[in-house]
């Protein structure tokens, strides 16, 4: 693989454009040797050019050389030959600004000099962009260094209170390590009831003594490394500490989001065990993220080196110059190049999440803190393919049977899609929404959209093979129950309508839930459990705090509303229906006709209550508009749903026109805020500045699609609802899939718009709360 595509590829989503723009700089290398090929200057002018320019470069040079001693710092090159001298780089001071880079190129008399003093101009640029980016962003983790060595100051001062709640002060002070022997009392001799005590002194006593190491080496030195003693240092934390903190624990359960939200009052520590345990949680969640943020801002550093050092070899070889040694000595001597900050911060940061939190355990502490990603197995892939044909085998056996019986003309064909097609529909929403999704994340994948760090997925996240797998499995196991469900219902020798025949969609639909709430570490656990988390979220939407996970998976919801009612007919024909005979009467029922309109109102009611939540803890007013929008969407499919029971010229106006009130207000939201386009002025007119998709066709394809796929509910209200060759029930099929599909499209383009949200913020990293919040008016 070339350079320039692995460079991107490692690069951090989020920060592409704080990299140096190694395309751009080749492109200018491409009009140096584009020039020298065209316009290669005859020998005679070439030697004129050569006595006249060593000339006035040797002039130059006694002026610069004591200009750069003087006036700059750091100039590189090799004085004791100055012919081969190409460039001078300086550090140059500007008034209230850090330092930037500039170099000079001393060639410019030369025939295409223009070109590369061009070249030089950009280089500077980009590596100032990355020094300066680099150095904000070394600022910004030291800070968040310092804040982590206080909560786990007051961490540790609570471990020591829940273990000993009765220990006062005084005896608190005898057992602190500054101020006691190196050498702890033997564990034989040590009273029972402070042993669990003595495990976290043990462990304060090692920092305090790191610190010490710390601090004598400064003082042998002379120096104040800023770095060694803070952030990472802990020193031992006095349990007066916790006088002057807080805590901050998120609400996990909707009863105790209740409880916090009628307390008025700043909550106070209780030094309960629950307490401490949510406090380590936290903390430790809070290490892990900053331990990534600090391996990628190693990695930014790496790369953007390894960057410069290929493009000025490239400009060496092009040019046959010999420029490359003295822009690299100083992009080496430069802070991006030099600073050793992260590798200190990640070595301190190893060593205190392995000593608190995995209680010394190496290789466990590091297993967290670098959590592996899965590889990609041969298996996965050999699994897709073979339920991916034995489902087209299933669906060619099917329509074989169909033919051969002449079903679509049997007198038994009506009940049977009244009553049998809607519970096998069922699967083929749930397929079709999953294969969806696997494209989603191919091409979120393909185009660099960062859908696991917006999601908050963990490293060991589906990939698409996995998610192929899963649809192409469930579509064998539904197919298979279809076509077998069909055979017995045209073998004479069956009893017609048995029990067991028309058991065998419950019968799938029950092993469906025993694999999705099945404890056992099988078939892609931690991401079924994060489904059933987010949809438990989801449920009870005002009592837990809205994620993007939350909210985007109601949006899915919100597309399965047949899927919903199939679930509800499920009850019905198994539970108010009379299924041996097929005889199905509880949908004229008008209990069921009152759920057959909850049921699908409950996604829209909850993204509603989602939006009026983000409106009251996040103070945006888009939510309150976006809670109006689903609030219209639950009075149009009201209205929709009452035409369709009831009929009559007053509720086809009803739903006409509530529908094409949300229809309006829906699309526009699609495509102006969840999509970002229709911008007249933006660089792509009409779209948006910034595109992941090279083809701007594809945008306007999928507006176009949007729309249309957004009017399919005018089939209800202009009694298109049956075709000669497709049945009522399949005419509805029909039009859910495309409920689905839109959602599919409207997906990737809505998590593209997400993830260029992030990279004009230059987020990269999830903000994990901290346990504790300090007094700062109180002295510490």
């Amino acid at each position: 693989m070339k350079f320039g595509k692995e460079f991107a590829s490692q690069m951090v989503p989020e920060w592409q454009e704080a990299y140096m723009d190694y395309n751009k700089l080749k492109r200018l290398l491409k009009d140096i040797l584009d020039f020298r090929q065209k316009n290669a200057p005859s020998s005679e002018f070439a030697s004129t050019q050569k006595g006249s320019l060593q000339k006035r470069i040797s002039m130059y040079r006694a002026f610069s050389g004591l200009q750069s001693r003087l006036s700059f710092k750091g100039s590189s090159g090799n004085n004791n030959n100055h012919e081969d001298e190409v460039i001078l780089v300086n550090s140059v001071q500007q008034e209230g600004s850090q330092g930037h880079h500039q170099t000079r190129f001393l060639m410019s008399s030369e025939a295409g000099g223009e070109y590369e003093m061009v070249f030089f101009k950009r280089l500077d640029d980009e590596f100032n962009k990355v020094l300066t980016f680099y150095k904000k962003k070394v600022g910004e983790v030291k800070a968040e260094a310092d804040l982590l060595s206080k909560q786990m100051d007051a961490l540790i001062a609570l471990r020591i209170k829940v273990d000993k709640p009765s220990i006062d002060m005084e005896s608190a002070q005898v057992m602190d390590p500054s101020t006691t022997d190196s050498t702890l009392t033997p564990a034989s001799v040590v009273p029972i009831h402070l042993r669990s005590l003595r495990s976290h002194m043990e462990a304060i006593q090692e920092v305090e003594m790191i610190s010490g190491e710390i601090l004598e080496d400064e003082s042998t030195s002379g120096k104040k490394d800023t770095t060694k003693m803070n952030p990472m240092g802990f020193r031992p934390a006095p349990v007066e500490i916790l006088d002057n903190v807080s805590i901050n624990i998120e609400p996990e359960t909707p009863v105790s989001t209740l409880k916090n939200a009628i307390k008025t009052s700043k909550s106070q520590l209780s030094f309960s065990k629950e307490e401490l345990r949510k406090a380590e949680e936290q903390i430790s969640k809070a290490f892990v993220e900053f331990y990534r943020k600090l391996r990628l801002l190693k990695n930014y550093s790496f790369l953007n080196v390894l960057a410069f050092s290929k493009i000025m070899k490239k400009y060496d070889k092009i040019t046959s110059r010999k420029a490359s040694k003295s822009y690299l000595d100083k992009v080496d001597e430069s802070y991006l190049g030099s600073s050793d900050e992260v590798n200190k911060l990640i070595e301190r940061v190893e060593a205190t999440f392995i000593k608190h939190f995995v209680n010394g355990n190496r290789r466990k502490g590091m297993k967290y803190l670098r959590p592996q990603a899965k590889r990609e197995k041969h298996r996965v892939t050999f699994f897709v393919g073979l339920f991916s044909g034995c489902s087209i085998a299933l669906v060619a056996a099917i329509a074989v049977s169909i033919h051969a019986g002449n079903l679509l003309k049997h007198e038994g064909r009506g009940q049977y899609m009244e009553n049998i097609f809607p519970l096998y529909s069922l699967f083929g929403f749930i397929v079709l929404h999953i294969l969806m999704y696997a494209g989603n994340v191919y091409y979120w994948k393909r185009f660099r959209v960062n859908y696991s760090f917006i999601f908050g997925f963990k490293p060991t996240a589906l990939g698409y093979r996995q998610v192929l797998l899963l649809a192409s499995g469930l579509s064998v196991l539904a197919l298979a129950a279809a076509l077998s469900h069909l055979d017995m219902d045209m073998d004479p020798k069956i009893r017609r309508f048995e029990t067991g025949t028309e058991l065998i969609p419950l019968a799938l639909v029950i092993v469906l839930l025993l694999i999705t709430f099945c404890p056992l570490n099988i078939i892609y656990r931690s991401s079924r459990f994060f489904l059933i988390r987010c949809a438990w979220h989801c449920l009870c939407a005002p009592l837990y705090k809205v994620t993007l996970p939350d909210f985007f998976l109601a949006d899915q919801v919100t597309s399965q509303v047949q899927a919903i009612r199939s679930l509800q007919f499920y009850v019905c024909y198994y539970v108010w229906g009379n299924f041996r005979t097929r005889s199905n009467k509880c949908q004229e029922s008008s209990v069921y006709q009152i759920l057959y309109i909850v049921v699908a109102i409950i996604p829209f009611w909850s993204r509603f209550i989602q939006c009026l939540r983000r409106l009251f803890e996040e103070k945006d007013s888009m939510q309150g508009l976006n809670s109006l929008k689903y609030f219209s969407t639950i009075v149009a499919l009201v209205m929709r749903t009452l035409y369709d029971q009831k009929r009559g010229t007053f509720w086809r106006v009803m739903a006409a026109s509530t529908s094409g009130i949300t229809t309006v207000a829906n699309t526009y939201w699609d495509l102006v805020i969840d999509w970002g386009l229709l911008q007249r002025n933006s660089n792509n007119r009409w779209l948006r500045d910034k595109l992941v998709v090279p083809h701007k066709m594809v945008y306007f394809v999928a507006i176009v699609l949007d729309i249309i796929l957004r009017l399919v509910w005018m089939q209800l209200v202009l009694d298109i609802q049956e075709l000669p060759f497709l049945h009522k029930k399949a005419f509805a099929a029909v039009v859910a899939c495309l409920e689905i599909v839109r959602r599919g499209i409207w997906n990737f383009f809505r998590l593209e718009n997400e993830h260029l949200n992030n990279v004009g913020k230059y987020r990269a990293f999830k903000s994990v709360p901290l346990p504790f919040n300090y007094d700062e008016d109180k002295s510490m």
